[in-house]
């Protein structure tokens, strides 16, 4: 019997940790790391991965990914399984399928559709739906042929729903029995190896709203029902939370997550932490804060949007100006009832009247988007007659039409029945800043949202963009640093027991890549493939540079293609 099932040799090993990078063998025996350093012989190994000139590194752990559908029919949790990505965290923003009564799935199916932007007859199609109660869903996961691990939440939302009704859970506050339940049932999923719980509150004008343009349970839900739930932790003395605000008042929604973190005990992973176009000051303030919360004692981690990233979308399927009552009423209904909608000379002066702060709200939780003017018209849906339009700014088109921009927007989207692709400026793109935001001991890159908002965004190639940009194209940061933020942090921070770091004794989950070869295909925007369930279309960013890709010690990704290894694991309470 061989020593070793896999050996990677030659490779310069940079291990999560912060410890200076070094060449060695690394030898992998029943999923485990046994061994590093030294030269070791071939002949030890049924596997051999020569690594000469790659780096050789822990998996990437995301804290912040919607694949609660999608991992379903995609075990490799695409795209951020091609990026590296070794672990996920699922059930973020309060949102979720479990529990959910039979009778419920469909309606719950339709939420997600809306807030997270994920295909219904995609989730239709392709989910299992074998489960009722939150214990059940993580047995589904358990079972289900993966290709990366994976953590849940108890997502808040389906919770209240299931315990109030959706029509209470929006209209009333919960009654003490109500809360006593919902302690009861997150006591349960604690014990079935939830991570902890999670929620989004965005108020009464949500950024991402319900499926009928109201906004989401937990966006109203009271203080006193969050700190019921922490209580939860406190006396366990286990899990994390993750939140989502952004209501407005922001001292006063940075104030309530320390006082969440006081009550729990526990850490929090706050979102979203990014340089802001409109407030240049924001990411400084938000990292004085976070200094601040964990001087006293409140362990709270900033989640931090560090990719390059812009939005690709049309009106057929965009809700992410939801925060303004004109754009969420205009992009709600059927597609004959939005173009009505926008039509309508009233309703215009609405959108137009609403534009900035929509944007504004945009930027403080998503992290992107950027001015209505500077919004670039990407394609234009067989339309030779309009085709002098592509590649322009609406502001350039509006002077060409002698319209406003949001006129003209409108317009071209009528004229291809909201078809016509339009595209933000690419943000975050400010070098200091973002080093500025990962100076701090307190932030994690990512917010991926891998598996949401699958038309509009490629969020889940963050790892590859941020060895590309802020380690080899800038050097604003270490290799070894990128590495420690990008795997043994977020594992820490999010309550992963033992993954994060490439150690004798840790689990094998590894990513051998080239670093001059590191490449995003196609930057920014990614392309559109029909891959999803249901005949649905996605938008993709592949990367070049990764030669093997290991999970649990088996290789899931070589060059670029997936295996058919599914080796990954539901690590209930982070163990596993």
């Amino acid at each position: 019997m061989a020593k070793f099932d896999v050996l990677i040799r030659g490779g310069t090993v940079v291990d999560g940790t912060r410890v200076p990078r070094f060449v060695a063998d690394v030898g992998i025996k029943d999923g485990v790391v046994a061994q590093i350093g030294g030269k070791m012989d071939p002949a030890d190994a049924d596997q051999l991965l020569e690594a000469d000139g790659m780096i050789v590194a822990p998996g990437f752990v995301d804290l912040h990914t919607h694949y609660d559908a999608q991992i379903q029919w995609d075990p490799y949790c695409t795209i951020s399984g091609w990026h590296g990505v070794t672990s996920v965290v699922l059930g973020n923003c309060g949102f979720g399928f479990a529990p959910v009564r039979p009778e419920e799935r469909d309606r719950s199916m339709l939420t997600m559709s809306r807030t997270e932007a994920i295909p219904f007859d995609s989730m239709k199609e392709g989910m299992i739906w074998d489960w009722i109660s939150f214990p059940e869903w993580l047995d589904t996961l358990d079972r289900i042929p993966k290709g990366v691990n994976c953590l849940s939440y108890m997502p808040i939302a389906p919770l209240m729903i299931w315990v109030m009704g959706l029509e209470a859970a929006k209209s009333r506050r919960a009654t003490d029995d109500e809360i006593a339940e919902m302690q009861r049932l997150l006591h349960e999923a604690m014990d079935a190896g939830a991570c902890g719980w999670s929620t989004q509150r965005l108020g009464e004008n949500s950024v991402q709203a319900d499926y009928d343009g109201t906004p989401m349970v937990t966006d109203i839900m009271s203080d006193n029902e969050c700190l019921a739930l922490a209580e939860v932790l406190r006396d366990r003395d286990e899990g994390f939370i993750q939140i989502t605000q952004a209501t407005g008042d922001i001292k006063s929604d940075l104030a309530f997550e320390a006082k969440l973190a006081e009550v729990s005990g526990r850490p929090i992973l706050h979102n979203v932490i990014a340089p802001s176009m409109q407030r240049p000051d924001a990411h400084t303030k938000s990292l004085k804060w976070l200094h601040e919360c964990n001087d006293r004692g409140e362990r709270i981690f900033g989640q931090a949007f560090t990719i390059r990233s812009a939005f690709a979308y049309t009106l057929e399927d965009w809700n992410l100006y939801d925060s303004s009552p004109a754009w969420n009423y205009a992009t709600t209904g059927t597609i004959e009832e939005k173009m009505q909608k926008f039509a309508d000379p009233d309703v215009r002066q609405r959108l137009k009247a609403e534009m900035d702060d929509a944007i504004e709200k945009l930027g403080q939780t998503q992290a992107i988007g950027g001015s209505i003017e500077k919004v670039m018209i990407q394609h234009l849906e067989a339309k030779p007659e309009l085709e002098e339009y592509v590649g322009l700014t609406l502001a350039q088109v509006g002077e060409k039409m002698g319209k406003h921009p949001i006129d003209a927007m409108l317009d071209l989207a009528l004229a291809t029945d909201l078809k016509a692709e339009f595209l933000t400026e690419v943000t975050n793109a400010n070098e200091d800043h973002m080093a500025e935001i990962m100076e701090s001991p307190y932030t994690i890159p990512g917010v991926s949202d891998g598996g949401a908002h699958t038309k509009f965004l490629t969020a889940g190639s963050y790892p590859t963009d941020f060895l590309m940009w802020m380690v080899r194209d800038t050097g604003k940061v270490t290799l070894e640093e990128a590495h420690y933020r990008l795997s043994y942090l977020p594992a820490r921070a999010g309550g992963f027991t033992n993954r994060g770091s490439l150690v004798e004794g840790a689990p094998a989950d590894v990513v051998v890549y080239n670093l001059d070869e590191l490449k995003l295909d196609p930057e920014f925007q990614g392309e559109i493939v029909f891959d999803f369930p249901g005949g649905e279309w996605r938008r993709v960013q592949k990367p070049h540079g990764y030669k093997w890709i290991l999970v649990n010690g088996e290789v899931t990704m070589q060059d670029g293609q997936e295996t058919g290894a599914t080796p990954g694991k539901l690590l209930r309470h982070g163990r596993g």
